[in-house]
């Protein structure tokens, strides 16, 4: 990613969402000929000069201090997404960042944490949205992630490249949407993530959607909400997400989708694991053996 750029356009996309209004501005009269706040609007709301804050959103400031950031995030009414953001984008380090190269693992203890709710659906998300690790309902929920090869495993992908993902996931628009901001937020973080620049070559090529919502700049990081799904064989289920940060590593993000006890999801989830998950074999008795012949 171009820095300067990424700078430039998040910052103009968030003042020109702005109104002066909500902004606490009173009307001065002057016609806009664009939508949102002026520069030296955003300025005078930061307490910085309007030279300075001109030359901050051209990408021409090296790492402004965190008073300067706190300000500005006020100023133009920034989420604690977009105050990460914010701040990753206007990051200078003395050496250039790579991205991350070694591949993930998870940890033999998490494997059976999702085993151990095996009563919902449950995975493990790493980088990039990669699609890590999943419990059986996971995969029946959403897709079979362990049927796909290693590195097409990933949750964006899944999403907005999957025809089959537009049928199972209510509420397409805005869950594709949202992963998109989730993969918007990592790029601010690793801007020279190989990996990650190539899947949002991908996405743009073959996802009608992508682009738009990638120039909009919103940036999530995925805490809980809500989702919902359409099974083939029990119809609607509806869930309450939770997503945790894996303690030791904080690029591994658990998600457990939680349904509300004695609800009708509750009841098709029960349904759905009990036609679905494997039974182990049925125990069968040795044969008897007849006693050795005995000898004269």
């Amino acid at each position: 990613m171009d820095r300067s750029h990424e700078i430039a356009d998040f910052l103009r996309i968030r003042r020109a969402g702005l109104t002066p209004d909500k902004a606490g501005l009173p009307d001065d009269g002057r016609i806009r000929r664009v939508p949102g706040l002026r520069r030296d609007e955003v300025a005078r709301l930061a307490g910085v000069s309007t030279e300075y804050y001109t030359r901050l959103e051209q990408g021409r400031v090296g790492n402004p201090s965190p008073e300067v950031l706190e300000a500005l995030a006020r100023a133009l009414h920034l989420d604690d997404s977009e105050r990460e953001h914010l701040t990753d984008l206007l990051a200078r380090s003395t050496a250039p960042r790579r991205g991350p190269t070694s591949p993930q693992r998870v940890r033999a203890g998490l494997h059976l944490m999702l085993q151990t709710l095996g009563h919902v659906p449950a995975f493990i998300l790493g980088r990039r949205t990669d699609v890590l690790a999943s419990n059986h309902l996971a995969r029946e929920v959403l897709t079979d992630f362990d049927a796909l090869p290693a590195p097409r495993r990933n949750l964006a992908r899944y999403y907005l490249l999957d025809p089959a993902a537009r049928e199972r996931v209510l509420d397409w628009d805005r869950i594709a949407a949202e992963t998109v901001a989730v993969l918007r937020l990592e790029a601010g973080r690793h801007p020279r993530d190989k990996q990650l620049a190539d899947l949002v070559g991908e996405l743009t090529l073959k996802s009608p959607e992508f682009s738009t919502w990638w120039n909009d700049h919103r940036v999530l990081r995925r805490t809980h909400g809500a989702k919902g799904y359409h099974h083939p064989l029990v119809g609607d289920l509806h869930f309450s997400y939770e997503s945790f940060q894996v303690p030791g590593d904080n690029e591994q993000t658990l998600c457990v989708y939680n349904v509300e006890p004695g609800s009708e999801s509750a009841r098709s989830l029960q349904l759905l694991v009990s036609w679905t998950t494997p039974q182990p074999p049925a125990f069968s008795p040795p044969e008897p053996t007849a006693p050795p012949a005995s000898t004269p």
